[in-house]
């Protein structure tokens, strides 16, 4: 059979489950490809997408059977051959291994499908079945710590810390649950970079800030630790990033996606990961003082002024998009709730 296979998300990270249904299609003999517009019939064509913000290929597929899979399109699609060794040969670029030695999180955060899609931390694969012959692994567990099967947990960063490879935790290890003992562990693992951690809400600013402490009594420093946050709130994130950047950590803002594909982020949070992902903005200056572009000033989403010109070019924007009965009472006299929908686009 001829395979074709299409990340629609692109090929900026690879996709694990086109690279286990590649092998398995090698494994029985069948010719697998990346599709091709141009390169004639294909038998059977997979189509993986993981964010439902990704636009999806629009192109014509010559094919007797396309099937869709990933987050993207239907998280209840599962790949058949979940046990395969991936074929890394789909994205040369890349050395390290990758995959999960849990799958699942026994959080329920509103923003993940992670908890509905594979249910609580259960284990998945050893380090040795993941790592293979590959000196850097980056592991995609969502919540490795919480794994509540045995020590499964602790043995596998047990066994890690005795091997000679480099690890990324890059989904990031649950502050919450960072004990002393965890922390000496940390120490003894080889780190491909950072240490990653979240923090999307205040609440979660003061367990960082306690987790920090833990590791720094073991020898671990602030700049080795990354920090995602997750964009939703002005005054909040705001705050949040502040705290992080006096601490010494590298944050990382990511906006708030929901899970349609035709959503429009604030112009707000566009700005304040633009501030935050690059070094020498965030380092440089203070958010209020932020600069991205002509005749616009940060400092402006924080006051009266700037609100009241947000929700003008809020209103506009939502007149000639026909979207105004999307602006409901709540929102129109709650000023942070009106950047979030008002300072979309400068209409």
């Amino acid at each position: 059979m001829k395979i074709g296979l299409i990340d629609v998300d692109g090929h900026n990270f690879p996709n694990l489950a086109l690279m286990k249904i590649s092998a398995y299609h090698k494994s029985i003999g069948d010719t697998v490809q990346w599709y091709d517009l141009f390169g004639g019939s294909f038998d059977l064509v997979y189509k993986a997408k993981v964010f439902t913000f990704t636009p999806d290929y629009s192109y014509f597929i010559d094919a007797s059977k396309v099937i869709n899979g990933g987050t993207g399109y239907d998280y209840s699609v599962k790949v058949p051959f979940e046990n395969i060794q991936p074929d890394y040969s789909l994205y040369p670029k890349f050395t390290e291994a990758y995959g999960f030695l849990t799958r699942g999180c026994i959080r329920k955060c509103k923003w993940c499908l992670v908890p509905e899609k594979e249910g609580m931390t259960t284990p998945y694969m050893d380090i040795d079945e993941v790592a293979q012959d590959k000196k850097e692994v980056v592991l995609m567990d969502n919540n490795i710590l919480s794994c509540k099967s045995g020590n499964y947990a602790i043995e596998q960063l047990k066994k890690i810390a005795t091997k000679n490879i480099k690890i990324d935790f890059n989904q990031g290890l649950d502050a919450r649950i960072i004990t002393p003992e965890i922390a000496e562990l940390l120490t003894k693992i080889k780190w491909i970079r950072y240490i990653r951690l979240s923090c999307d809400t205040l609440e979660m600013l003061k367990i960082i800030k306690n987790t920090l402490k833990t590791l720094n009594d073991v020898g671990i420093k602030n700049y080795r630790i990354f920090v995602y946050v997750l964009l939703y709130d002005l005054i909040d994130n705001y705050t949040i990033l502040t705290e992080l950047k006096n601490l010494g950590v590298c944050p990382f803002s990511q906006p708030f996606r929901d899970f349609t594909p035709k959503q429009i982020i604030p112009q707000w949070q566009l700005d304040m990961a633009q501030w935050t992902n690059k070094r020498s903005n965030f380092m440089s200056c203070d958010f209020k003082e932020y600069k991205p572009r002509k005749n616009f000033c940060c400092k402006e989403y924080f006051n009266l002024n700037g609100f009241e010109k947000a929700k003008e070019r809020g209103q506009k924007y939502f007149k000639i998009m026909g979207l105004t009965d999307k602006l409901s009472s709540e929102v129109r006299t709650k000023p942070i709730l009106l950047l979030t929908y008002g300072c979309m686009k400068r209409a």
